[in-house]
């Protein structure tokens, strides 16, 4: 029977771990070799530490470098894998490491930590490396790495390749060879296509596609996934102001962001961080209880808005039967709303924000006409009572028209301001709807409770 993958992973785990027990480091490092670039992450973090201390001093630096460069945990638990080994080796698989990701590690350390490293090591790294951690967090040049292929536009085709031959081991991605001037400005692109079909003496000027698309240093990550998304690009190549070529970010990274982006966006909408999938029942409720109990007071205080009303249910005990129906269907609708508005402006759609507010309006519209008609009906053949029916059913169309327009215009100005509109909290906006359905419902209720009481 074939296994799955976490029992694959623990199976290796048992037999390397079995190696090292026994002393046979050869077999050891065969059977590590045999892995994915991934696997070999995954299964390295999850050898028992003492196993570990044997493995990194059997293991050359590529090979730990290409352990650390793809570790899928947090940055701060690779960094305490890299302090169980001297700080010179540590420095050493820094080095080897591709930058971006050995930028992301030394950004996780404090400040003494990465003060120890670089002591270590030598000066051009040094260099290379700190232009990296100065681009603040979530931008194209906090994603780029500096390993890339660029030549000069007059040199050959045939010298092109070497090159492309001697850095494929050093070089994040080889699918781009960017062409750049004597300045490091960025001319064009020529793929590896292209240099395998083309003459060996014919000169990359010729074949260089000269509207290159590139992003700037500064711009945020999810509006460069959006550019690699849209144009299909395996890497795309950043620069600055001045057009000189810096770095690129490749696809890998980019998938991450997406990833990223996407559990930060569930986050807001759920009020919970739903990062960490392998969170114990005992953690997970811990983080939980803060909003949930925020929540529970502001649930409390559509408890007192009810309240305000309780002359009016003496009159009218059924109307107490629709609280639920009224407050719970434009909570819905809110949320509804909500993720698509968050949803538009995450994609950066190149629609107004007046245009989407209407189109949202009119969406808002069809569905309280079909909601409202809906329960007027129904409480028409439940109850026999017009003016109940009337009162009910208009109080749902509007409560889901308010809730709707609510709910989108929190993230639409959030993001007039510049303010990620992810952020917002989809509870809590579930929960402001439920004030303005209730305050709609009992105001219509209290207005028209002549026309329904005593028929």
């Amino acid at each position: 029977m074939e296994l799955d993958h976490d029992q694959q992973l623990e199976q290796t785990v048992h037999d390397l771990v079995n190696f090292i027990n026994s002393g046979q480091d050869d077999e050891f490092m065969n059977r590590f070799t045999t892995l994915h670039d991934f696997e070999k992450g995954q299964v390295y973090a999850a050898l028992p530490e003492s196993i570990r201390e044997v493995a990194w001093r059997i293991m050359d630096d590529e090979t730990l470098a290409t352990i650390f460069d793809n570790l899928e945990i947090d940055p701060e638990e690779i960094v305490k894998l890299l302090e169980e080994m001297p700080a010179q080796k540590g420095a050493d698989i820094l080095v080897a490491m591709f930058a971006d990701n050995e930028a992301d590690l030394l950004q996780a350390m404090p400040a003494r930590e990465v003060a120890k490293y670089l002591s270590l090591m030598p000066a051009d790294e040094v260099r290379e490396v700190k232009k990296l951690i100065k681009y603040e967090d979530d931008t194209a040049g906090a994603l780029m790495a500096t390993e890339y292929l660029a030549v000069k536009q007059s040199e050959k085709v045939k010298d092109v390749l070497v090159q492309v031959k001697k850095q494929a081991e050093e070089a994040e991605s080889i699918i781009y060879v960017y062409v750049i001037d004597d300045e490091q400005h960025l001319i064009g692109v020529v793929s590896l296509r292209d240099l395998l079909t083309h003459p060996d003496d014919m000169t990359i000027d010729s074949i260089t596609n000269t509207r290159v698309i590139s992003v700037k240093a500064d711009s945020d990550q999810k509006d460069v996934a959006q550019v690699v998304a849209d144009y299909n690009f395996f890497s795309i190549p950043v620069t600055d102001s001045d057009h000189h070529l810096l770095g690129i970010i490749t696809v890998d990274d980019i998938v991450d962001v997406i990833d990223e982006e996407a559990v930060g966006d569930y986050s807001g909408l759920a009020a919970v961080d739903v990062s960490d999938t392998d969170d114990s029942a005992w953690h997970s409720a811990i983080k939980r209880i803060p909003w949930l109990m925020t929540l529970l007071v502001l649930g409390l205080a559509s408890t007192a808005l009810i309240g305000m009303f309780e002359h009016t249910i003496r009159q009218a005990p059924i109307l107490a039967a629709f609280i639920t129906i009224i407050a719970g269907t434009a909570g819905n609708a809110g949320t509804q709303s909500l993720a698509l508005a968050i949803r538009h402006f995450g994609n950066g759609s190149d629609r107004s924000g007046w245009k989407n507010l209407i189109s949202e309006f009119i969406s808002a519209i069809v569905l309280a006409v079909t909601a409202g008609v809906i329960l007027f009906v129904v409480t028409i053949l439940w109850q026999g009572n017009n003016g109940l029916a009337v009162a009910v059913g208009l109080s749902l169309g509007l409560s889901i028209l308010a809730s709707s327009l609510l709910a989108h215009l929190v993230p639409a100005i959030m993001n007039r301001f510049d303010i990620d509109p992810a952020v917002v909290n989809g509870p809590l906006v579930a929960t402001v709807c439920d004030w303005a359905s209730i305050l709609i419902y009992f105001s219509i209720a209290t207005a028209m409770l002549g026309q329904f009481v005593g028929k």
